[in-house]
């Protein structure tokens, strides 16, 4: 897509209101990303620009229910970015697109995607005075069991993990040096709607609700650290209270800084397929071999302290693991 093109797609008019204000949506045809504009649309807010990378075409049903003003693939947009071109007008700039796959090896590949892309596309939002609200990982503090933004208890297992713990350095370096809303959201374990393109990659409920369609036997893995079958435990959160965090901080432009996403109440694996279970009213868990392969790279515990989200004035409950699985379940059963 040449410069001119992209620049006809982008105009806005006057209403009784003003001017026409853009929000832009990297990773919009994603997971996260797609309920992101969902929220938007929820609140009235269809001026959106999605960029992301279609190669998975399977991705754009997500996008199939949404209202916005235009998508570009990724490549383009960078290319704009690069160039120095200004969009006028741009309220917010959600940054979700990534490489979220955690069992990717190759390493140049990864860096590429989530460090290099996002150090230029923050440096863009910087140099165009647009807010910055970026997705990044709980991965980050690997096998830890203190869960704080702090420096001392990020140690990451993986080059994905790496990959979102070095742009966190790169974003805490600048913070003080730059005058817009800046923030990052450490996801935890994110479930909910829209993410079947995700493959392997999808949720652990995604997974059981997919076994019980095809049987009646769910699987979880066997013993691995200190826990028994099924007893490691992480914090799940709703894609809703994902969506919930961002679009409050949206309207709260005062806060920047880098914080933890989740419940703050971590649940076992085996509290999820009871769960699960229950909704359908049949099956039983099988546990099966712990891979190799994750072995001295697997999160067994994760919990977010959310002492840093509460103190800059979020307030709101998060829905429960028994709530969000129902809600869940009712939803890939109307699929």
């Amino acid at each position: 897509m040449s410069l001119l093109k992209f620049a006809s797609l982008i105009c806005f008019q006057k209403s009784n209101e003003g001017i026409i204000k853009l929000i832009i949506v990297t990773g919009g045809a994603g997971f996260i990303g797609s309920n992101i504009v969902r929220g938007l649309n929820a609140r009235g807010i269809n001026d959106i620009l999605i960029v992301d990378d279609l190669t998975d075409g399977s991705k754009c049903v997500n996008l199939s229910g949404l209202d916005f003003k235009d998508y570009i693939d990724k490549d383009d947009f960078i290319e704009v970015i690069q160039s120095g071109r200004s969009i006028d007008k741009v309220e917010a700039l959600f940054h979700q697109g990534a490489c979220s796959d955690t069992t990717e090896q190759d390493g140049r590949f990864m860096m590429k995607i989530n460090f290099e892309y996002s150090k230029a596309v923050f440096s863009w939002a910087t140099q165009q005075s647009i807010p910055f609200y970026y997705a990044s990982s709980a991965s980050v503090y690997g096998d830890g069991n203190i869960f704080k933004e702090e420096r001392e208890y990020e140690r990451p297992l993986n080059v994905y993990a790496f990959s979102k713990f070095l742009f966190d350095v790169h974003i805490r370096k600048l913070l003080s040096k730059v005058d817009i809303p800046v923030v990052g959201l450490r996801y935890f374990n994110v479930y909910g709607p829209c993410e079947s393109h995700k493959g392997s990659m999808s949720s652990v409920a995604a997974h059981l609700h997919k076994q019980l369609q095809l049987g009646d036997t769910v699987h979880l893995f066997e013993g691995s650290g200190d826990y028994l079958a099924g007893c490691q435990e992480r914090d799940f959160i709703h894609v809703d209270d994902v969506v919930a965090v961002n679009l409050w901080l949206l309207e709260n432009p005062q806060v920047s800084g880098i914080y933890n996403c989740g419940t703050g109440k971590a649940r076992s694996f085996n509290d999820m397929a009871k769960i699960m279970i229950s909704h359908y009213n049949r099956g039983e868990i099988v546990y099966i071999p712990f891979p190799e392969s994750l072995k001295g790279r697997y999160q067994s515990y994760t919990e977010a302290d959310i002492t840093s989200l509460r103190k800059i004035g979020y307030g709101y409950n998060f829905i429960s693991l028994e709530q969000g699985i129902e809600r869940y379940a009712r939803w890939l059963d109307a699929k």
